[in-house]
């Protein structure tokens, strides 16, 4: 990351200023640090924890990923492109599709038109479990924008290399569960079996520094995470045991994938996480040996599920994670 210059879409989102403090504190040589989002509020205010006196190569640059023209300015001289930026919420996609398809697939083809103009050399796109066998318009979205991102691989020539991060909930960033809670005395769940996947926001800019200094195009990262019944989080944060059970929203799962039977042929365990390779070519398979030492090709039909997961966040953990986000 030193010495290069770094650009964010999303970047006024709750990982973006998460993962622009983290890039700040830990490379002191970053060439020059780009923040792109379209809400010149929320760039305001995050001028005024991140200043622009104290931080030379930071820059705050409105845009949106629907323009392209937008975009190829932005992009000049850009090295590493996080792309964070997406309309996310489930209920609000099942209702106004075209413009979540407007964001998140066609903003996501306009970024790799302009990456491959401008020569970027690596991008990482954050991905979504929903992504993952979607049953919604948002996930159906996401899944679209991965194999837009997977796909450019074919067409850059090796010159720009896209990869993906595929996670689950993060918990305490804006909209997730717990930000709810703190809004509500009144508190309703829609089904007493639900399970989601959790990372925290620490946990997600750990994983995407990761990817940036080990992936190599092509790939889909998914993190070995635990999982959480969503009734032992809501009493552990309420306090209460009773509630009102609403049903399953339009278009919500019961239980979130991400690596799905499909994609279990070209699936390897490299340890503390997946990666879901575009084939299984011999000069791929043999490169990620080489650059991993624990290698191995999952069975076939292998899911990784919230619901079958090995891992689970316990009573005692949960209540730790909620002290330190409520």
């Amino acid at each position: 990351m030193n010495g290069r210059s770094i650009l964010i879409t999303g970047g006024t989102g709750s990982f973006g200023k998460a993962y622009a403090s983290f890039l700040l504190k830990k490379y002191k040589k970053i060439k020059r640090l780009v923040i792109l989002s379209r809400d010149e509020l929320k760039q305001s205010e995050m001028q005024n924890v991140m200043d622009l006196r104290k931080y030379k190569n930071l820059r705050y640059f409105i845009g949106d990923v629907r323009d392209i023209q937008r975009l190829n300015r932005a992009l000049n001289k850009i090295d590493i492109v996080i792309h964070a930026a997406a309309l996310k919420q489930v209920p609000a996609a099942e209702y106004n599709p075209i413009e979540f398809i407007k964001t998140n697939v066609l903003g996501a083809q306009n970024l790799i038109e302009a990456c491959l103009n401008n020569k970027v050399k690596k991008v990482i796109a954050l991905s979504t479990d929903k992504a993952c066998a979607p049953i919604n318009l948002y996930g159906a979205t996401k899944l679209c924008s991965d194999k837009l991102f997977i796909a450019a691989n074919s067409y850059s020539g090796g010159s720009t290399k896209f990869s993906i991060v595929r996670y689950g909930n993060v918990l305490g960033s804006r909209g997730s569960i717990l930000t709810l809670i703190k809004k509500k005395n009144n508190f309703s769940i829609t089904h007493p079996e639900m399970t989601r996947f959790n990372i925290t926001l620490d946990e997600g800019i750990k994983l995407v520094d990761w990817s940036v200094n080990n992936l190599s195009g092509g790939e889909i990262l998914v993190p070995k995470i635990a999982s959480y019944r969503l009734m032992d989080l809501i009493k552990a944060a309420t306090g209460k045991s009773n509630f009102r059970i609403i049903g399953l929203r339009k278009g919500e799962k019961l239980h979130e994938e991400m690596i799905a039977p499909g994609d279990s042929f070209t699936t390897y365990d490299i340890g503390n996480n997946y990666l879901i390779l575009p084939d299984n070519s011999n000069k791929r398979v043999n490169s990620l040996k080489k650059q991993f030492n624990k290698v191995k090709k999952v069975s076939e039909g292998f899911s990784y599920n919230s619901k079958d997961n090995k891992q689970y966040l316990s009573k005692e953990k949960i209540k730790k994670l909620i002290n330190k986000f409520i």
